[in-house]
Order: C-alpha cells, then sequence, then structure tokens
C-alpha cells in the first residue's frame, strides 16, 4: 500500500510551530505534497528542510518572497523532478513539483486563486487550459498519472456551503467548474467521490469569519487519478480533524 497526503499549509514556517512534523511522522506518509508554503527554500532551516526518512524537494516563486510555493517530502526516491511544464508565465510562481516514480508522474500543484474581485481569473483559466493540454499529451502517451494539490475550485453544488452567495466569486465560477469537468472527462477520477457522494464535506474554510466551526467551507484540494489506475485506488479521504491551516489534508491510498 503507498500512501500519499497533500496538504495546503498556508505557510511553512508557521505550521512548523503547530506541532507539523510530529504530525508527519506520526502519520508517516509516503509522499507529503504540500503547497502554499510561503518561503524561499534559503529562508527554511535545517529542520523543515531535512526530516529523517524523507528527501525533500521545494519549488517557490521566483518573482516574489513569502508568496505561493510547493514542496514535497517523500520515502520513495523518484526518478526525475520537475518544477514546472516548461511555460515561464506559470512555471515562475513556484507552483509545481512533478515526480515521475516507476509506476506513475505525481503532480503536486498550487493552482492560482482568482482573487479579490476576480481580477486574476483570466491568469486562472490560463493556467488550467495551459495544464490540460500537458496532461493531455501524457494521456495520449500512456502514462499513468497523478494530480494533488489546491485546485481552487469547487467542482459542484455539495463542495460548498453555500453554492447560490458564491455563484459570481473566484472558486466557483461557471468556467472554472466546467473545467474540472472537463478535466475530469479527459481521464480523470476525482478520487473522493469514488467514496463518497455527500455533501458537507470540505478542505477549506475562511479564517476570517470561524467558518470551521460552523463547517461552513469549500472542498477545493483534490486527488485526481488518470484513468488507467482506477484499479489501484484503495481509498481516498478527507482528514478534517487535522488543524493547522485554514485547509485540512486529504489522503490518498494505493494498492
Amino acid at each position: 500500500m503507498t500512501k500519499i497526503i497533500s496538504w495546503n499549509v498556508n505557510g511553512i514556517r508557521a505550521i512548523e510551530k503547530k506541532g507539523f512534523f510530529e504530525w508527519l511522522h506520526k502519520e508517516s506518509p509516503d509522499v507529503l505534497c504540500i503547497q502554499e508554503t510561503k518561503a524561499d527554500k534559503s529562508q527554511l532551516s535545517e529542520t523543515i528542510l531535512n526530516q529523517q526518512g524523507y528527501e525533500s524537494h521545494w519549488s517557490s516563486c521566483r518573482i516574489k518572497k513569502g508568496y505561493s510555493g510547493v514542496a514535497v517530502y517523500t520515502k520513495i526516491k523518484p526518478n526525475k523532478i520537475e518544477y514546472g511544464i516548461g511555460i515561464e508565465e506559470f512555471d515562475q510562481e513556484g507552483r509545481f513539483i512533478i515526480l515521475h516514480f516507476d509506476a506513475y508522474i505525481l503532480f503536486n500543484i498550487y493552482f492560482p486563486n482568482g482573487s479579490s474581485g476576480n481580477k486574476r481569473v483570466p491568469y486562472k483559466m490560463s493556467f488550467y487550459d495551459a495544464f490540460y493540454k500537458h496532461c493531455q499529451t501524457l494521456l495520449n502517451e500512456g502514462k499513468k498519472i497523478i494530480v494533488t494539490g489546491d485546485v481552487n475550485t469547487a467542482h459542484t453544488e455539495i463542495d460548498l456551503s453555500r453554492p447560490k452567495n458564491n455563484e459570481k466569486n473566484t472558486g466557483f465560477l461557471p468556467e472554472e467548474r466546467e473545467w474540472v469537468s472537463k478535466f475530469i472527462e479527459l481521464g480523470f477520477i476525482d478520487t473522493f467521490r469514488m467514496f463518497n457522494e455527500k455533501g458537507e464535506n470540505y478542505t477549506w474554510w475562511d479564517y476570517k469569519t470561524r467558518a470551521r466551526e460552523r463547517n461552513v467551507g469549500w472542498r477545493i484540494d483534490y486527488f485526481f487519478v488518470s484513468n488507467n489506475m482506477k484499479e489501484q485506488i484503495n481509498s481516498s479521504i478527507i482528514l478534517n480533524q487535522i488543524m493547522g491551516s485554514d485547509h485540512c489534508p486529504i489522503k490518498l491510498e494505493l494498492k
């Protein structure tokens, strides 16, 4: 069994002080993908960079310090690591780590947020479309693919508490939701929905309104697995009891 966990930590240096590494070793995933590290590797302590039993890999935003960023802790040594999809406009924000393993390619991605006033929605949609084409090429080559991270879009009405109130807000715009549908139709499975078709299962809650206490949330973090790996999926769950960020972790187990 292979266990992969994904978590938007909302700042690696902040969550380090909240028992993050104790949790990591207790949970002991084979691979941990984290998003929104909000740090350049040069700003990080030896403790953060070197955890016993894991090798770590980091991708930071090259145009703004303390913004975006993704990282991976892995027990399984990858054959190859990439830090983008070859498009500088998207790669420069430190949103990708791509691990090539024997059995599959694992994408850890922090997808863009549309920002307040929806001002970054055009950038977000361009990012989505470029990534779609990248995956389309890999699928055509017969690759097995896992995509995880903060996608920053709730797919259907049961994926957020207040769908009617958010129809004109980024994260639930028709074009964003349509892209998720299109991505699934390309040849991917939303693994959580294989096992759970109920509402009120969320991965992000607004800090400012203390929404987590009332479970007024959004499911915007995903594990997508290519259809050619369907038989390998054992479970996919949301770890909504784990605190420390405005997101909670999600976990995928493979046979």
